[in-house]
């Protein structure tokens, strides 16, 4: 049975794919930049969407020889080359945008080309709703990144529906605005997406308040008499802890050992959390 971060992948490859083809029908129909730059918008989407259903099946992986900690950094990873064509797009339809203001190509435009962005900005609001709530629940780097790109969509279309419809009314050089202003969203978008995925490719360390639940619920185990040099980074999308605890200097190596597993078991049992190495300090 597929799992839930894959189906919601797959939903939003197919969710891309109508779009782009309404969209690159119609603005091609009309010669809008405005909508062929959202349109190419959702091209784009369609190769991040094959992307990340391609890392979420890798990262289900289970740990193996070569990948002993499992495979999870496969969702940063393809957010990361995703965040890097963001800005490939982006540039280029700035480029052919400012040509378009300085000559533009809009033909005559009916209510189809409206009709298409707003069913673009509707699917792409529920897209954005149910990749930020499936993200959150999985934890998933590459679903989150999905949701920020969705509700920059929603942006972009709103600005490609005000740049046509200014157009509609005889105003032709706004569908070249139009198409700038998206570029910029794309390019923002694959910014913050970059700025996310790079925190989990660089290890970056758990915030203050994890680090406080962490230290408050080892020290309610039993023995266990204090916490000193904790650190921990992530390791793909999920933190390795690793914790100093201090115990009673008289008990024996066993019980010690004991003492170590149960926090272990404790702080692995943290949905962030995938893996916690324990030092045991005698007092």
């Amino acid at each position: 049975m597929l799992s839930k971060r894959l189906r919601t992948s797959i939903f939003g490859l197919f969710s891309n794919l109508f779009l782009f083809i309404i969209k690159i029908i119609v603005g091609l129909s009309i010669g809008s930049i405005a909508l062929i730059s959202d349109a190419f918008n959702s091209l784009m989407d369609i190769i991040a969407s094959i992307a990340t259903i391609y890392s979420v099946r890798v990262s289900q992986q289970k740990a193996d020889k070569n990948h002993q900690f499992g495979h999870q950094a496969a969702e940063p990873i393809a957010g990361l080359l995703y965040a890097i064509l963001a800005g490939v797009v982006g540039f280029n339809f700035i480029k052919e945008s400012v040509a378009r203001i300085i000559e533009p190509t809009v033909k005559i435009i009916d209510l189809l080309p409206f009709a298409v962005i707003i069913v673009t900005i509707v699917l792409k609001t529920a897209m954005y709703l149910h990749f930020r709530k499936v993200g959150k629940e999985q934890r998933s780097p590459v679903i989150l990144a999905s949701s920020i790109d969705s509700i920059n969509d929603v942006i972009a279309s709103t600005f490609a529906l005000i740049g046509i419809g200014l157009s509609f009314l005889g105003y032709p050089i706004f569908d070249g605005i139009g198409g700038i202003l998206i570029s910029f969203i794309i390019i923002k978008g694959g910014y913050q997406i970059a700025r996310d995925n790079i925190k989990y490719l660089m290890g970056h360390a758990a915030d203050e308040k994890m680090l406080a639940d962490v230290i408050q619920k080892t020290l309610k185990i039993k023995h266990v008499k204090g916490v000193n040099d904790l650190r921990s980074h992530y390791v793909g999308n999920l933190f390795h802890v690793e914790i100093h605890i201090e115990v009673d200097k008289n008990l024996d190596t066993k019980t010690s050992h004991d003492i170590g597993k149960a926090v272990q078991r404790e702080l692995e049992s943290f949905k962030e959390i995938n893996k916690v190495f324990v030092h045991i300090d005698p007092v």
